[in-house]
């Protein structure tokens, strides 16, 4: 009786050291809030199992979604957890961290094309980012000061800050031949030479980029409510282009009512593959004068320095990937967010009823964004996946070092003190990358009290000449 009691008790020892020895396994192969594919499948087979015998087929697949769907930057979009790269990227291009200094002299400068919901992005930089000393927005106004702390000078270079201080929607070759000089006049103090602060003063170029054929639609929309945007300067050069260089596509003040077709059909449209001349150094190629070289060349190379800007940049993020695109930023500049970002996808272009021809006749017209797009998105999900997996490695590093620090503190109880002749051996201290903070929303925590935006938040992206006019006062 006693040898069978016996057995049994080993039996129970052996089982639980079987079970502890998987506990910790699953520990170290799948983190806790991880991406882990057995994570994913425990969840999807417990929801299946538990699901009503009696429930239709769709409360099947929500179950089955709502499994699935528990890491917030997956759920989004609908994304494989594993993205599978089209383009080969250098580390430097993907590792995308910068030491940005809002107490220096660094500034943000945000290149803001038309119709990729910029507009939405730029209230976040300048209400919703947590500051030591948050921009003052004011009731009525169109600008925010966005301050550093203990300066009076602005960090931030946007529409919502310093307005259209170079121009309506300005692109990358007017930003960078205005942005410098604009701050060195603005905020240079009188006691420095203008070379030395162009040499301490950092830019860090932003940007947002759409899907072209959603992007284009919107525009369409937009136009045919009476925007012109024709406030904008184009300058290239030192100049403005002539009306021969860049003619018009309608007589009048406005192009309010046209339809699709004719939208279409005007072959000087600035639309026609905006993303990709606003993001290009339009020097390399004449700037408008389209007769220094063939159309197709000429796209050639205003896709290749568009590429090579965006890669240059210190973010850019995606209308269709808000929350990926929060991430980034955060990682990017070390700053947090106040409110999480939403995935809005109720917009006037979304509610267009395209035929499938007209649709192919619309990704042709943008053929060059179209191709920019898909590099760009590549590159955009490539450097998620790479900091998502630098976040991760971070976690098991700091799990390992609290491990090391705790069995260091059990060793002398365990009946194993240090010789007298010898002090006892600290544990190994591994220094941690600096890529930016960890922070509960980037592992994948949900949110419990959600922050309320006001009733600003939801007003129309329409840049109206007297919004031009407004924004480009002295600031």
């Amino acid at each position: 009786m006693d040898e069978k009691s016996s057995n049994n008790h080993r039996l129970l020892i052996v089982l639980l050291m079987v079970l502890l020895f998987g506990v910790i396994v699953i520990q170290y192969v799948c983190p806790s809030r991880s991406e882990c594919q057995l994570l994913h499948l425990g969840s999807l087979f417990s929801s299946v199992g538990t699901g009503s015998a009696t429930g239709s087929r769709s409360g099947g697949g929500n179950e089955i979604r709502d499994g699935l769907s528990k890491d917030p930057y997956i759920a989004e979009d609908g994304a494989l957890v594993r993205f599978l790269p089209r383009f080969n990227f250098s580390k430097a291009d993907l590792n995308r961290a910068v030491d940005f200094n809002i107490k220096g002299d660094d500034v943000i400068v945000f290149l803001h094309i038309q119709k990729t919901g910029g507009t939405t992005f730029g209230r976040h930089l300048v209400r919703n980012i947590q500051l030591e000393r948050p921009c003052e927005c004011h009731a009525g106004q169109k600008k925010c000061t966005c301050y550093r702390p203990g300066k009076k000078e602005t960090w931030l270079f946007s529409r919502f800050s310093t307005g259209w201080s170079c121009g309506l929607h300005a692109d990358w070759t007017e930003l960078t031949n205005c942005v410098p000089s604009r701050m060195d006049t603005q905020e240079a103090p009188k006691t420095l030479p203008r070379l030395v602060t162009e040499q301490v003063r950092n830019y860090y170029y932003i940007t947002i980029l759409r899907d072209p054929v959603w992007r284009y639609l919107s525009e369409w929309r937009h136009v045919q409510r009476g925007a012109t945007w024709k406030a904008s300067l184009h300058v290239c050069h030192g100049r403005a282009p002539t009306l021969t260089e860049l003619p018009s596509c309608y007589s009048g003040d406005d192009w309010s009512g046209c339809s699709l077709q004719e939208f279409m059909d005007c072959p000087y449209n600035l639309a026609n593959n905006r993303q990709t001349r606003m993001l290009a150094d339009l020097s390399l190629v004449g700037c408008y004068n389209v007769s220094a070289m063939s159309e197709e060349e000429r796209w050639a190379v205003l896709l290749e320095s568009a590429k090579r800007n965006l890669r240059g940049m210190a973010f850019f993020g995606l209308t269709e990937y808000q929350r990926k695109t929060q991430y980034l930023f955060e990682r990017t500049f070390n700053l947090e967010f106040i409110a999480p970002f939403t995935q809005l996808n109720g917009t006037r272009a979304a509610s267009v009823d395209v035929a499938s021809e007209t649709q192919r006749r619309i990704r042709q017209l943008n053929r060059w964004d179209v191709e920019l797009y898909e590099y760009a998105r590549d590159l955009f999900l490539q450097r998620f996946q790479v900091a998502r997996q630098q976040e991760r490695r971070q976690a098991r590093e700091r799990r390992q070092q609290e491990r090391r620090r705790l069995r260091g503190r059990l060793t002398p109880r365990l009946g194993r003190p240090p010789k007298p002749t010898e002090t006892p051996r600290r544990p190994e201290s591994h220094s941690l990358p600096t890529e930016g903070r960890q922070r509960g929303k980037a592992e994948g925590e949900t949110v419990e009290d959600e922050v309320l935006l006001p009733d600003w938040w939801d007003l129309e992206e329409n840049g109206t000449m007297e919004d031009y006019m407004d924004n480009v006062e002295q600031w």
